[in-house]
């Protein structure tokens, strides 16, 4: 059974940092592309990254570039979500995934104000 557990979520004040971790279970991670993805309150579901399955190859939505890092364990079965400089506008529910699947974990919420 695949199974993606998001973690590491929280209240942070404007300009902080939060690292989001994602532990994957059932499924060959390191043969698998990976992505993040957000739903804030009341819209739609958001891409924000992606990582293919070595890792050597990121993309990232213009709202995150800059701020943003994806990573992955594959030792570890982990992928991550560095969050640099965050702003009130990231403040959602973040999903990892599989790439090219919709989310299957309960998300973790990240809440950015003051």
């Amino acid at each position: 059974e695949v199974q993606l557990v998001e973690s590491g979520g929280g209240l942070v004040q404007p300009g902080g940092s939060l690292r989001l971790s994602c532990a994957a279970s059932g499924f060959t991670f390191s043969s698998s592309a990976m992505r993040w993805l957000r739903q804030a309150p009341g819209k739609g579901l958001e891409w924000v990254s992606v990582i293919n399955s070595g890792g050597g190859t990121t993309t990232y939505a213009d709202s995150v570039k800059g701020r943003f890092t994806i990573s992955r364990d594959n030792a570890q079965n982990t992928l991550y979500l560095q969050m640099n400089n965050l702003k009130p506008e990231d403040t959602a529910m973040y999903y990892c995934a599989k790439a090219g699947m919709s989310p299957i974990g309960q998300g973790t919420q990240v809440t950015v104000s003051s």
